[in-house]
């Protein structure tokens, strides 16, 4: 199986540059908002050092990593749900996707302007989560209208599918997350189609300027209280430290600059470790002579 995250974030959080030196694939960041009018696609190559302790018992041609597939929409802003910044025009490329990572700016930068006027990482995050919420309405009201008609017909599970539209609708009322509604794997099945943005598992990561990237700052600590009573996991990256160390060509360089910077590995490594556990994903390999491969499944 594949996976496939989806990158995003309020504009000027530095989800960009964090989407390059994941991916090593250079797409534009800018110092103003609402540059891009496209999303990027790239791939990580999963960091996983069993691939060469294998090669130890079974000389090969070549390694194959697993890979994830991540996607970096355009930066959005608060009205993004109602055609504001870039829109809703967003939705169809991470609708699709298995998890979202979203950044949260937690550096102060005087020369990149935050698009409401301060840094406020836990404002951000409501805002977008708001988002996200009014769009799956949007995409939940729609189909209850189309299951109105069907349950006067008396369609067979019309019902059924009512009630947990109805259930699902009154919980995004509340602000609230689908991800966080309790529901059975029958009320699940009634609206798998929509693909609801909120049902998503989330990582939130928590981009900070060079001299937080090891102890975060007073912006990460609101963000970790907060995530503490929220089903969803937080990371601290630096990542314009991140792209510096990723532009290094040697492995031996890359290495002796994270040692500079007080980190034991990139920040990228534990991203994708986190998404993996996120989704209860593991990796299995295949070994022979002409390669060696991991290849991703669920636990």
């Amino acid at each position: 199986m594949s996976l496939q995250c989806g990158i995003i974030g309020l504009a000027n959080t530095g989800k960009t540059t964090l989407f390059n030196c994941m991916s090593n694939v250079k797409a534009e960041t800018s110092q103003f908002a609402f540059t891009s009018n496209k999303s990027n696609l790239g791939m990580i190559r999963v960091p996983d050092p069993r691939l060469a302790e294998l090669e130890k018992f079974q000389v090969t041609e070549k390694l194959v990593p697993a890979v994830v597939e991540i996607v970096d929409i355009p930066g959005l802003a608060k009205g993004s749900s109602e055609g504001e910044g870039m829109g809703n025009s967003f939705l169809a490329d991470i609708r699709d996707t298995d998890a979202l990572i979203h950044v949260l700016r937690c550096f102060d930068d005087e020369n990149l302007m935050h698009i409401d006027g301060s840094v406020d990482p836990l404002r951000d995050l409501e805002t977008l989560d708001f988002e996200l919420q009014v769009r799956d309405i949007t995409s939940v009201e729609k189909k209850i209208q189309r299951t109105e008609k069907m349950v006067k017909a008396g369609v067979k599970d019309a019902k059924a599918t009512m009630d947990a539209l109805l259930k699902v609708r009154q919980h995004l009322e509340n602000f609230s997350n689908v991800r966080d509604l309790d529901l059975d794997e029958n009320e699940k099945r009634q609206i798998q189609d929509l693909s609801l943005l909120t049902i998503k598992p989330v990582l939130y990561v928590c981009n900070v300027d060079d001299a937080s990237a090891v102890t975060g700052n007073a912006y990460t600590e609101k963000v970790m209280e907060f995530l503490k009573g929220q089903n969803a996991e937080g990371l601290i990256i630096a990542a314009r430290l991140e792209a510096d160390i990723a532009d290094l060509e040697s492995e031996e360089d890359r290495m002796e600059f994270l040692r500079d910077a007080g980190l034991t590995e990139p920040g990228v490594d534990r991203l994708v470790r986190s998404a993996y556990s996120l989704l209860n994903l593991c990796s299995f390999f295949t070994v022979g002579p002409k390669e060696i491969k991991a290849w991703t499944i669920r636990k």
